[in-house]
């Protein structure tokens, strides 16, 4: 079987069936998965033929919340056409696109029918999309809510793009109250500016520099605003990106006081840490930024403990001369770290040497992110009647990432020359098999995830 093809059923010597690994066939109707039979070899009731993965690893493709795509407006960053043939290549069977680094951004109804009509035709993998919360818009989020998107996101510092300002208190006053009761989330970038102690000259090209121009504190102060922000209004908050441990017991109290809140990490404050990054490595600056081994280890406590709810790639790609790569200067060099491909890799190639299992990877990678942007009752688990959206691969699977397997726009990483564990053979959108054996399907078959909304529009 060829990429491009529709597949009626998959058979697997090793397929996560709830929490367990074992035997099954999973048959597959108008793109939904019609049936699990425990017995590989059970009798198959469909007309077309039988996709037999060995003994490769069958499981719910991976839902990524947190993609940059750029389209339109900075397509030279990358593209809808890149980031979903990347995404399919590593298993991410839905992606949600964030409101900036396009242009226009998506912060009113207009600018969400543009991006719409920009990636028509281009995805590989269904897409769904965060509306932006900017000063001044608030009159804008019901209309984009009734259109479908999932949610909101807002910066409290300055976001890196001028189009896409950050929010003040007042501001985020006025928002809550029109979010309030809509069912939706809003998404924090939860970093603020706050006085510096001691305003410190270093060298710009060391990433301790760096590391010290955005300390922990930043964080905490942010999440601080969020929870009170949260347990107000009761609307539902999510911080995106958490590299800061020390915010953990301010996101824990806030919980157990009753917040709807929700936090993920990324792969790269997982996986990278600040002692490792060599001068000039511009290409490992993110905002907040990659920290020190100790708070990681805390991190993947947090993940282990259910104070961390899920795991995403925060893909935010540019072209390589805004890494300022020649000077070296993390000062000036775009903060943002490309990993759409490779998130499930990463993380297992770390996650199983700390004990966690394929179950964990699906709650973290695939469930958790569904729910979060209201996608559960079809995303994120291998459900009867769920989208029948699979990646297939092998666990035990070493493999380097090279300039020639990087199927982004730019194959700028940090990533370049790792070698993971974990390698991605196949990945089925809807009963589409999108990519497999390195191969993709030669028509871009995702759909736009535009949520039905149950709420009546009168009630919005």
């Amino acid at each position: 079987m060829e990429a491009g093809s529709t597949v009626s059923a998959i058979r697997s010597q090793r397929v996560l069936v709830g929490e367990e690994i074992q035997p099954a066939l999973i048959t597959i109707k108008e793109g939904k998965i019609h049936s699990i039979l425990p017995d590989p070899g059970a009798a198959l009731n469909t007309a077309g033929e039988v996709l037999d993965v060995g003994n490769s690893l069958v499981m719910p493709g991976i839902v990524d919340c947190h993609v940059h795509v750029n389209e339109p407006g900075r397509t030279d960053w990358e593209g809808y056409w890149t980031a979903t043939r990347a995404a399919a290549a590593g298993g991410v069977t839905t992606i949600v696109d964030m409101p900036l680094n396009s242009i226009p951004p998506t912060t009113t109804l207009q600018n969400l029918h543009t991006k719409l009509q920009a990636a028509a035709g281009q995805c590989f993998v269904d897409t769904a999309f965060w509306g932006g919360v900017i000063p001044g818009n608030q009159l804008e989020l019901r209309p984009m809510i009734r259109a479908g998107v999932v949610g909101f996101k807002c910066f409290l510092i300055h976001s890196g793009v001028d189009e896409f300002p950050h929010v003040s208190d007042s501001d985020l006053h006025k928002v809550m109250r029109q979010l309030q009761g809509t069912g939706t989330v809003l998404l924090f970038h939860a970093e603020k500016e706050v006085p510096q102690l001691l305003e410190e000259d270093g060298d710009p090209s060391e990433y301790s520099t760096f590391l010290r121009s955005r300390p922990d504190v930043m964080e905490l102060e942010a999440i601080r605003t969020v929870t009170e922000l949260c347990l107000r209004y009761q609307v539902r908050c999510h911080i995106v990106h958490l590299s800061s441990a020390q915010s953990l017991e301010v996101i824990r109290a806030a919980r157990l006081a009753g917040a709807p809140l929700t936090v993920e990490t990324t792969h790269h404050y997982l996986t990278l840490s600040a002692e490792d990054i060599p001068p000039r490595a511009t290409q490992f600056k993110c905002c907040p930024p990659i920290r020190g081994t100790a708070n990681q280890e805390q991190l993947w406590s947090a993940l282990r403990a259910g104070d961390i709810d899920m795991v995403v790639s925060d893909h935010s790609p540019c072209t390589p001369s805004l890494k300022q790569l020649d000077s070296g200067d993390f000062s000036q060099a775009w903060g943002g770290i490309s990993s759409l491909q490779f998130g499930l890799s990463l993380f297992w190639s770390s996650a199983s040497k700390r004990g966690f299992s394929v179950p964990d990877v699906v709650r973290l990678l695939c469930k958790k992110p569904a729910l979060l942007c209201r996608l559960g009752n079809r995303k994120g688990s291998l459900t009867p009647g769920h989208d029948a959206d699979l990646v297939i691969w092998d666990p035990e699977k070493e493999f380097t990432v090279t300039e020639d397997n990087i199927h982004h726009k730019h194959n700028l990483t940090p990533y370049l020359g790792r070698t993971l564990c974990g390698e991605v053979k196949g990945t089925v959108v809807r009963g589409n098999l999108v990519y497999f054996d390195g191969s993709f399907s030669p028509q871009a078959v995702g759909q736009h995830l535009l949520l039905e909304q149950i709420r009546t529009p009168a009630a919005l």
